[in-house]
Parts: structure tokens; sequence; C-alpha cells
């Protein structure tokens, strides 16, 4: 839920749409500046999308690289832009069972594969304009990626295409045979992709420095917040959106005798003074000092698997899953609880012994190769593009 950086006046990373704030790999040193232009396209549909396409143009960028980060919805139809950017929040919120089924319905061949398909389409003549001229095309959008696919396998995008898979599950909206690289922040999901006939590569995450290193002190934090410095902390994050069942978990993880609760409520006022009136609980509105916040906390609370998850995994911060919203939350619970990375917990009883595990320790565990950067992977791709004969790893 970190707020974005805009880009100085002399940075490379060029914002022609900005960005609503609502085989083993090649490495490049890094050293090396190699220009070239990389267009990365993602979309303002949550914050999962956005955040890393802003790190990956930032880091880039600070590679010597020209950066374009474009949103996907402005390639479509007004009509098909307000039902993917305004449906998603209240059918997760209040049509849970109807999201499940879209979400497993795009699975199979039928209607609902079919109308994706009719968005991909509708989106390929903007794709293929902001893909001219390019040296590299990354998407951090499915849909994107879907058609991105299919203007690769029709000759109309000459550029490397690479999917960089913001989810913990993969997906067949996620995965097309046709792009070139799919990236993943985990080597968990690398191997969930294998069921789409993909070969993925674990990239690493995509958050800012900050989530490593922490510029404020813990007690620092823990003292502005009004938290003392001896109890377990559990940061809940429900996304820019304040999703999901947030006040039974709040209510659920109160039942620990000794936790104090931080709630990232985003945009969500109302959730936020709700919450705000309950003791041992802090709500917080949208921040932009989520790593300090982290490095504060001693667990993280989520039900999606998206940003607030890849943060906590840069941040060494153990996570738990619990009560995950439906469609693609509870396949990244699956995920995450399947390969060790975050356990999910089905009952209240069950949440209070995760969070005092993880309040006994951070991870000291390595989910993606060491020294992995998906920017260098990106540049490794665009070496080869530039300079014939350097090869980067399959797909």
């Amino acid at each position: 839920m970190s707020s974005p950086t805009a880009p100085t006046h002399d940075s490379p990373v060029r914002r022609l749409v900005p960005l609503v704030v609502a085989g083993g790999p090649t490495r490049w040193p890094e050293k090396v500046s190699l220009t070239g232009r990389v267009v990365i396209i993602s979309a303002t549909v949550g914050q999962g999308h956005e955040g890393a396409a802003r790190e990956l143009a930032r880091r880039l960028a600070g590679r010597g690289v020209q950066v374009e980060v474009h949103d996907y919805l402005d390639a479509l139809p007004a009509p098909a832009r307000r039902v993917l950017r305004d449906l998603y929040q209240p059918t997760v919120q209040y049509a849970p069972v109807l999201f499940d089924t879209l979400f497993d319905g795009l699975e199979h061949d039928g209607v609902l594969r079919r109308a994706a398909g009719l968005v991909c389409r509708w989106a390929e003549p903007g794709l293929e304009r902001w893909a001219r001229d390019a040296d590299v095309v990354v998407t951090t959008y499915p849909l994107a990626g879907q058609t991105l696919g299919a203007l690769r396998e029709q000759g109309r995008v000459a550029a490397p295409v690479v999917t960089y898979l913001t989810d913990p599950a993969a997906h067949a909206t996620w995965c097309h045979p046709a792009v070139d690289h799919h990236l993943t922040v985990t080597e968990a999901t690398a191997r969930d992709a294998r069921r789409y006939g993909v070969r993925a590569r674990a990239a690493g995450p995509l958050s800012a420095r900050d989530f490593a290193a922490p510029t404020r002190g813990r007690q620092d934090v823990r003292a502005e917040l009004g938290l003392p410095d001896d109890a377990p902390v559990a940061l809940i994050s429900a996304g820019s959106l304040g999703m999901g069942s947030v006040p039974r978990t709040v209510h659920d993880l109160l039942a620990h005798p000794r936790l104090h609760v931080v709630v990232l409520c985003g945009r969500n006022t109302t959730l936020a003074r709700r919450l705000g009136r309950l003791e041992r609980v802090v709500a917080l509105g949208w921040r932009d000092d989520v790593a300090a916040l982290m490095g504060a906390a001693d667990v993280l609370i989520h039900n999606a698997g998206g940003l607030s998850l890849t943060e906590a995994l840069a941040a060494a911060l153990p996570a738990v899953t619990y009560r995950p919203i439906a469609g693609h939350g509870r396949a990244n619970a699956e995920v995450l609880d399947r390969s060790g990375i975050a356990p999910w917990p089905r009952s209240a009883a069950a949440l209070a012994e995760a969070v005092d595990a993880a309040a006994a320790g951070r991870h000291t565990g390595r989910f993606w190769p060491v020294g992995a950067d998906p920017a260098a992977l990106v540049q490794g791709v665009l070496a080869t593009r530039r300079t014939p004969g350097l090869a980067v790893g399959g797909r």
C-alpha cells in the first residue's frame, strides 16, 4: 500500500498514463549501463499490479534504461474499462461466490474464457501501438499478458514479452505460451506455473528498498502508534480497498490475551472508524510508511497474497493467511500454505497458534535465488535484443 514516488523531470521513466494511488538466469552486472526502451503495462485495478510496475520502472531507470508505463485499461472501450475497474471490489466483497465462479471459469474453455478473449482483442490496437519500437515489453497484469501473447503469435509485436506474476498462485490468465519469459516472486509460484506448460523463473520481489532496510527504528514506530515494546503486534493488510472479513479477523486476533493489532484500512474510511474504537487496535488509513510499520510488527495477517505479502517477504516479516478473499485470494493461500511460505489457519484457535509461532522469530528462509532481481533479468532480455547471441534462459 505504499504510495508511488513521482519521477524527477530528468528521469528516464515516462509515465504516459498517470498511475492511480488507490534454464538459469543471465547475470547482468550492476555497473553496466545498457540503454534501451522498455514498455511496462500495468492496470489500475488494486495496488499489486501498479506497485510492481512502479518499482520495476524505478530500478530500470536507475540502470539507464528508458521506461514507459501504461495502463492496460486505457486500451479498452469505456464500458469494459468500467467493468474491470469498478466491479472488482464490490464483487469480491459482496458476491464472493460469483467471483469464485468467474475465477474458476476463466481456467476452462467456455463463455467466460471467450468473453475474456474479446476484452483482450479490444485492447490489441492500443498495446500494439505502445509496443511499437520497444526493445522489451513487460506486463504485471494478467489480461495484458494474454493480449501481448496473442500479438506475439500474430507477429504484431516484435519485442520480447515478459510477464511478471504478482500473485503467488499461477492461473490460466497469467500464462501464455507465446510470452517469451514468465517471472515470479518465489520458487513456489514458478513451480505452480508448470501446470500451464510454461517455464517460469523466480525473480524475487518488486518492493521498495526500504522493506529490506527500514529507515525508522522499531521502537520509534511503536511509540508513535502507542504500542507497547514488549507485546506481540500483528499487522493486518486488507489492500488499498480494505476488502475481506477484516472485522471478523480483528475479533479473532483479539482473543489472544496480549496481542495488539494494527490494521491498514487503505481508503476504506468507514472500516478505519469502526475498528479504531476497539481496545488494543490501531486502525490506519492510507500510509506511505508501510516498510516502517512492517519493521515494528511481529507478523503480517493478509487475505489476498498481493503486494503486501511480497513486501513482507522482502522485509523478512512472517506472514499468515486468514480468511482469504474469493478467487485469487484462496488460490494464493493454498500455494503459500503448501510451500511453507505462509500458513493458512482455518479457525481462531489455529490463528492464535500461528501468530505465536510467527512472533517467535522472523523469516530465515529464502524463497527466491540469492541476488535475484527482476530488473536485472529484464535487462538481460534487453541485452539479448540489442546484443544478438547473448542467451537468457527459456520461458
